[in-house]
């Protein structure tokens, strides 16, 4: 029976992974993974200046005790599944709120699937976006549309192999539209997502002063055939971009030693 290995970066007892499970145990076996609190914006962190404590919430579902998604799949790989028996797939999400463009690489959700291809294993990150996040979340969001394009995805994966080459996944964003609005799938590019200053400075009782970070507008300059991820999430299609971990500009290194030469 096919094994899927379920993390994602919202934290264990999230509605998103929640869905997830619903989603995906019909299709696979499963083993859900998951940092103990949110790590939302962590990136591709690994935690080595303390030990990490994982706890068996139920049969097959852990906590890692202050564990980032990278964590959650490095730990799972060497300790849940040994040498040889690495999870057919593994996903990460469902991410509340959305991971497109450049947030791609703040994404704890988008990490843990890096995490699971730098080790070989086929992987996904999913994120439902909001039009409001706090409202979505307390409305209940259904993730009926969500759980039915990650159930489709796993099922094609598992029964006709990963469309990828190594070091590379997927990462799914899915329209705030219900299931009968969508108008289908786009294979999309990562857009170029235009970031303001959202950082707010305050005084604790102390007369200590802290900062926080809010939210941005997802705001993004458009592409030229409008085929990047926001655009497609704008026109309510699934947006499905496959992401590589090589980040080297090829079209700049000759460029890059003729400036050395010079």
């Amino acid at each position: 029976m096919k094994h899927i290995l379920l993390t994602n970066d919202d934290g264990f007892d999230a509605v998103g992974l929640k869905a997830l499970i619903e989603a995906l145990k019909p299709v696979a076996k499963i083993t859900i993974v998951a940092p103990a609190k949110n790590k939302s914006a962590c990136g591709h962190s690994l935690t080595l200046d303390r030990p990490l404590r994982m706890v068996c919430v139920e049969d097959d579902f852990y906590k890692i005790d202050d564990g980032s998604p990278t964590d959650c799949v490095f730990i799972s790989i060497s300790d849940l599944f040994k040498e040889g028996n690495k999870p057919d797939l593994v996903i990460s999400g469902i991410n509340i709120g959305a991971n497109m463009g450049e947030d791609i690489t703040y994404s704890g959700t988008a990490s843990a699937a890096m995490e699971a291809v730098i080790h070989g294993i086929p992987a996904i990150a999913i994120s439902q976006v909001c039009r409001d996040r706090c409202q979505d979340i307390q409305n209940n969001w259904d993730f009926a549309l969500a759980k039915e394009i990650i159930a489709q995805l796993a099922f094609k994966i598992l029964s006709n192999n990963f469309p990828l080459d190594e070091r590379k996944f997927l990462n799914v964003n899915i329209p705030p539209i219900k299931v009968e609005e969508c108008n289908g799938i786009k294979v999309t590019k990562a857009g170029f997502r235009e970031y303001g200053n959202d950082t707010h400075r305050h005084l604790n009782p102390r007369g200590e002063e802290y900062y926080w970070i809010g939210l941005h507008p997802l705001l993004w300059k458009p592409s030229e055939n409008k085929n990047c991820d926001f655009e497609a999430i704008k026109a309510n299609y699934v947006s499905i971009t496959p992401i590589m971990l090589d980040m080297t500009s090829y079209n700049d290194i000759q460029s890059v030693e003729n400036w050395l030469t010079k």
